[in-house]
């Protein structure tokens, strides 16, 4: 434990200049993307919700426990403009050491034209970018549970290759009955050992808390989700240059619009125990991407979930822009299945 604070400590250091940053000015956004369409379905991310899925430990370390040894997770993303995504993971649980999981995360962007200067084509080039988890987590007793996470960054941009290493720490507590949990994380602290032209870029760094409920006597569960904590001021620059805007947003509306921003909300239906739906709201996709005349169902998503004796099945279909939404496909075989 003390090499993994240590390890920590300088990350977070490396990471002090970049703590102010949100998506777009940022090396390895790749990281912030949603692998699991249950949580794809949940607004993007949750870091508070506890099932026997690995996968879900790549939001928040902590969520990793015993129940999900040996499971395996795959996720898919069919991601806009012939771009897709994933995530694989597998778990395995020691009792005197805790519980461990692998996996990998990629992006795949396809395949690009290359042109010279003048427009003529040359040939053709990829781009795609890779990312290894190495998650541990540890109970402390049976209300808290710890959890890091460790990855190793590989980007490959046609000739423009980049190599860094980032660290998620993640807390988490349950309460007794089972019905209450909360958790928070510290995602993507870290640096660039290489870059792509010798000057190192900031990391996809934000600090997320979130709680999750579920109703005693109602087959409902709650979840409610913050991002980028580390940061207050959520409303972009270009939004301030409409004059209606500015003012708008100016005193208590500007206060309640950045809270707003950084908020997820989420509910989960569950009649059985082998079958969901669930839905979010995201507000700040909405605020950022949706079209004033046709705003349609921009930052809403929804999803659905079977669960079987030796696997578990979920589709996610998310709303981000007028022009098209995206589809996650997660599969999580359970342990004994491949036996």
């Amino acid at each position: 434990m003390r090499y993994i604070l240590t390890i920590a400590f300088f990350l977070l250091a490396a990471t002090y200049n970049a703590r102010a940053q949100t998506g777009g000015d940022n090396a390895y956004e790749f990281l912030n993307l949603s692998t699991s369409a249950l949580v794809s379905s949940l607004g993007g991310i949750n870091v508070s919700l506890v099932t026997n899925d690995p996968s879900l430990a790549y939001y928040n370390p902590a969520l990793l426990h015993k129940d999900a040894s040996e499971n395996i997770s795959l996720n898919y993303t069919n991601y806009f403009s012939g771009i897709n995504y994933g995530y694989v993971s597998y778990a395995r649980h020691s009792e005197s050491h805790g519980t461990f999981s692998t996996g990998i995360s990629y992006l795949n962007y396809g395949k690009f034209e290359e042109a010279d200067q003048g427009g003529v084509i040359t040939g053709t080039f990829k781009a795609s970018e890779y990312a290894l988890n190495l998650i541990w987590s540890y109970s402390i007793d049976s209300l808290i549970n710890i959890g890091v996470n460790l990855k190793p960054v590989f980007s490959h941009l046609d000739k423009y290759s980049s190599v860094g290493i980032l660290l998620d720490i993640g807390g988490l507590y349950q309460s007794r009955n089972g019905l209450y949990s909360a958790g928070i994380t510290i995602r993507n602290m870290g640096t660039q050992i290489t870059s792509y032209s010798g000057i190192k870029e900031p990391m996809p760094f934000e600090i997320v808390a979130g709680a999750t409920a579920r109703l005693q006597h109602a087959p409902f569960r709650f979840s409610l989700t913050a991002r980028n904590l580390q940061r207050y001021n959520m409303i972009h620059k270009s939004e301030l240059i409409d004059e209606n805007l500015n003012k708008m947003y100016n005193g208590i509306n500007g206060v309640s619009e950045n809270i707003l921003r950084h908020l997820i909300f989420s509910v989960e239906f569950l009649p059985t125990d082998n079958f969901f739906i669930s839905t979010s709201y995201n507000y700040l996709r909405r605020k950022e991407l949706m079209v004033e005349s046709r705003s349609s169902m921009v930052g809403f998503s929804i999803g659905a979930g079977l669960k079987l004796s030796n696997m578990e099945l979920a589709l996610s279909r998310s709303k981000y822009h007028l022009a098209g939404s995206l589809t996650n496909i997660s599969v999580l075989i359970k342990r004994g299945a491949i036996k």
